[in-house]
């Protein structure tokens, strides 16, 4: 055999593997009757440590991947206040009291918020922060969220590749709170974030750097689902997450849907910063979604009216000027027969409240 790198290295490689240790050389030499400080002298080049050689990765290919994450980012960096504002109208419930203690402790430990949709998960994860002033960085997980929009990658800047840092490393790096929304849309690349739920950091293997979490860093996964599926079809695209990911979270919460006397709060704030002073449509738009979610819940009808809806409502009222137009329009979404029990619905809750209202006047 020739002893030229390229029929050491591709010899070598056969055999062990692209990373040998000097144990492997000694080997080789033995079987090739060949010196081990020749062989060694010839693929100097590879050698990553003592007794260590990788046979992929010379030291010209290391000085270009150093080059380029060290080269300027595409975007310039820019410091950025990550504190979500406070909301006047935010109401709280359910275990909003549970997370702001998690996060205040500045602990490590990962919770799983579930519920229907509409109910203010996302909404209590961000007032939590803002009460406490703490950094938040949300993610939106998708059916096609894979590694490099989680972790970063390298981005073509100038003819020249260059790092990006995710948006978990950005979490990670600045103690911040990382919000992975909708989660249970994940396909199993999420798996990538197995070692940063485990909170011991990451190694970002395509620029050889270890990312150690600073103190505060936390992750909060909400989902319709607990993980498993939607067994009802309800919520189409969400996906059975790998046991050991969902393991990785030591609590979860249930949120379920405000209480009336709550969704009163919620609307009624809302509507005195638009302005609207019907405290009368509002109490019945209330009592509406209650009915609504107990015939829901008890089979009668195959939809349901969720918070977020109710606040729709209250805005295009505030557009339009036009109680029924507003409720119309914004349960015209959902199916005919559906639809049409919505308004049905209403329409009894309309004529029973002016009777109690017309009582109660009479008293």
């Amino acid at each position: 055999m020739a002893l030229n790198v390229e029929s050491l290295v591709t010899s070598l490689s056969s055999l062990y593997g692209e990373e040998v240790v000097a144990a492997d050389i000694r080997a080789w030499c033995a079987m090739n009757n060949v010196h081990y400080h020749t062989v060694t002298s010839k693929i100097g080049q590879y050698k990553v440590g003592r007794g260590k050689w990788n046979l992929k990765v010379t030291p010209k290919e290391v000085n270009s991947i150093e080059k380029a994450y060290e080269a300027p980012a595409a975007i310039p960096h820019v410091e950025q206040n990550l504190t979500p504002e406070k909301d006047d109208t935010f109401v709280k419930f359910g275990p909003f009291t549970d997370l702001k203690k998690i996060i205040q402790s500045k602990q490590f430990y990962p919770t799983f918020l579930t519920g229907l949709s509409g109910n203010g998960k996302t909404f209590s994860v961000e007032q939590a922060c803002a009460q406490l002033k703490r950094e938040l960085i949300r993610v939106n997980i998708t059916i096609e969220t894979d590694e490099d929009d989680l972790i970063g990658g390298f981005r073509l800047v100038n003819g020249e590749t260059v790092w990006h840092n995710g948006p978990v490393i950005e979490a990670l790096e600045k103690g911040a709170i990382l919000l992975l929304d909708e989660v249970d849309l994940a396909s199993n690349k999420i798996l990538c974030l197995q070692p940063i739920l485990e909170g011991k950091g990451i190694f970002l293997k395509k620029i050889g750097q270890f990312v150690n979490p600073a103190q505060g860093f936390n992750v909060i996964a909400t989902a319709n689902t607990k993980g498993k599926g939607s067994d009802d079809g309800r919520f189409i695209g969400t996906n059975v997450l790998n046991e050991a990911f969902l393991e990785r979270f030591p609590v979860t919460f249930e949120q379920e849907y405000p209480a009336p006397s709550v969704e009163k709060r919620i609307l009624g704030g809302i509507a005195a910063n638009l302005g609207i002073t019907d405290t009368n449509f509002i109490a019945k738009l209330v009592d509406w979604g209650d009915i609504i979610r107990k015939t829901f819940y008890d089979g009668g009808i195959e939809d349901i009216i969720s918070t977020r809806r109710l606040v729709h409502i209250v805005r295009a009222y505030s557009i339009f000027n036009d109680k029924m137009k507003a409720i119309q329009v914004c349960v015209n979404r959902f199916d005919d027969e559906t639809k049409q029990s919505f308004l049905e619905l209403y329409d009894k809750v309309d004529v029973d409240f002016n009777l109690i209202v017309d009582q109660e006047e009479k008293s």
